[in-house]
């Protein structure tokens, strides 16, 4: 029996270091992998249709950071929690949970912990960039709408002496750019959002929050901005949800909910590259793509409130300011502020 226990420890232990060394090669392969995508592309020449592009970004939405959301930022967004700050003597009326017990027994008295606030906040910006984010049939394409949404949401958190990071994914981590502070950060943010060429065309969820867990230690919030064109995320959604504050912000086009009535019409999948041809002269079929769209949208919703992570939809036709202020309100309620 010795023998046999000494062969399954040995066994174990062997298993053990295996497992340990494949871990830490994992993470050395996502450093140096993180690494290059924040060195990757910085030299490219920048077109001076892209650079005016951001100017008007920071020009329109510097208004709407200043006037509407810098105060509801602060009140909703209010650091990461509770951190030691001292000691000091126990006065009667105090919480008798936050004795100290170690200081208590050097100093023969009690004495409790004090508590401030972490200001600080980190804010990851995850940006779906597959191809379905280039359709738009009014005024924007949603991935213009994306890096408008955030740029306000980057200016906010910087105004408020907050770190912006930013994960650019397909079905693929595109680009990784690590959390700093300042306007010119937040300037590439946009235009990154904007220049980006993906390498992919589809859409991976599970791999932006997978890889979002390794590469980002510390709690921080989370505005994951899709038209959630995916499958099967909602394991993945829910691990990132309980070390992040998570926010979904959907963009979706108005004629992704309802056709128009405009004859014989190619649609066309813009992650697959699927092509179909429909007569939207029918009624029938404008009123059941309409349900089953509207079907997706509910599933998704309650996909969200399943897992306890708020949820905010955008119209490319409709601006974003009301929807953003009415999640603010809600939140703030929420929280007591």
């Amino acid at each position: 029996m010795n023998a046999w226990a000494l062969i399954f420890t040995g066994l174990g232990i062997l298993i053990l270091s295996g497992a340990i060394f494949w871990y830490w090669r994992r993470l050395r392969q996502l450093e140096k992998s993180a690494q290059q995508m924040v060195q990757n592309g910085e030299s490219q020449a920048i077109p001076r249709e892209l650079l005016k592009k951001v100017k008007q970004i920071e020009i329109s939405t510097r208004n709407i950071v200043n006037e509407v959301f810098s105060g509801e930022y602060h009140s909703v967004f209010k650091g990461r929690g509770m951190e030691f700050a001292e000691v000091r003597e126990y006065q009667p009326g105090d919480d008798i949970r936050l004795i100290d017990w170690n200081v208590t027994a050097r100093m023969g008295h009690p004495f409790i912990k004090l508590f401030q606030e972490e200001r600080e906040l980190t804010v990851m910006l995850l940006v779906d960039v597959s191809s379905s984010g280039s359709f738009g049939t009014e005024k924007q394409l949603k991935r213009e709408v994306a890096a408008e949404l955030s740029a306000v949401l980057a200016f906010s958190a910087i105004k408020n002496n907050d770190k912006v990071g930013l994960i650019i994914f397909s079905d693929r981590i595109e680009k990784f750019i690590p959390p700093r502070k300042g306007k010119s950060h937040v300037l590439r943010v946009i235009r990154e959002i904007l220049f980006y060429k993906p390498r992919d065309a589809a859409t991976n969820i599970n791999e932006a929050l997978e890889f979002l867990s390794r590469v980002i230690k510390r709690k921080s919030t989370v505005f994951l901005i899709s038209d959630f064109l995916a499958e099967d995320f909602k394991k993945s959604l829910q691990i990132a949800n309980k070390k992040h504050d998570i926010i979904a912000v959907s963009i979706v086009d108005p004629r992704e909910v309802v056709l128009p009535d405009a004859g014989m019409i190619e649609l066309e999948d813009a992650e697959t590259g699927e092509t179909i041809v429909i007569d939207t002269t029918s009624g029938q079929l404008r009123d059941e793509f309409h349900v089953n769209a509207m079907k997706q949208r509910e599933e998704l919703k309650s996909l969200f409130q399943s897992i306890g992570v708020d949820h905010i939809n955008i119209f490319t036709d409709q601006s974003y300011v009301q929807p953003i202020n009415k999640f603010f309100r809600m939140r703030a309620k929420r929280m007591g502020a």
